[in-house]
């Protein structure tokens, strides 16, 4: 017999995925929304969490990306 999770693939560079694992590890084990680390670049996790993947990815990017002062 099969049996099949729904859930959420994505794709990204190790130090990403990285950040992905700790933000997980981060949370208690009734929130961890990992379902299978597949390798260093690709995750599956479940779909409810993409939002809130996606914000954090996007506050990480903002608060280390450089501006070049006027």
């Amino acid at each position: 017999m099969v049996n099949a999770t729904k859930g959420l693939f994505i794709t990204c560079d190790i130090p990403m995925a990285q950040f992905i694992i700790n933000m997980n590890a981060a949370l208690p084990a009734s929130q961890k929304f990992i379902i299978h680390v597949l390798d260093n670049t690709h995750l599956f996790v479940q779909p409810h969490a993409a939002e809130m993947i996606r914000s954090a990815v996007q506050e990480f990017r903002d608060q280390n990306s450089y501006e070049k002062p006027n």
